[in-house]
C-alpha cells in the first residue's frame, strides 16, 4: 500500500523535476486547481487524482519515500539526476 501524498512532497517532486503547476496537471491529467488547491492545503484530491499525480512525477524520475519515522521526502531515482 503506498502512503499518503502530502501538498510538501509534490511542492518539493515538481521542483526536482523543473515542472510548473500546470506541467504537472497536464501530465497527471488534472485540473490545474486541483494542483493550486492540493499544494495550498485548500482541498486534498479524490484517490484518483492523487494516484495520477503520483505516477506523473514518479514516471519524470521522482521516488517518494515514507514517513518511517524521519519525515516524508521525495528525491530523483538514481540515474534520472
Amino acid at each position: 500500500m503506498q502512503s499518503a501524498l502530502l501538498p510538501q512532497q509534490v511542492r518539493a517532486g515538481r521542483a526536482l523535476v523543473d515542472w510548473s503547476q500546470s506541467r504537472l496537471a497536464e501530465g497527471a491529467g488534472v485540473s490545474l486547481s486541483t494542483i493550486k488547491d492540493f499544494e495550498a492545503g485548500r482541498r486534498e484530491p479524490i484517490r484518483a487524482s492523487l494516484a495520477a499525480i503520483r505516477s506523473a512525477l514518479e514516471a519524470a524520475g521522482v521516488e517518494f519515500i515514507a514517513e518511517n519515522g524521519g519525515g516524508a521526502g521525495v528525491r530523483l531515482r538514481k540515474g534520472d539526476t
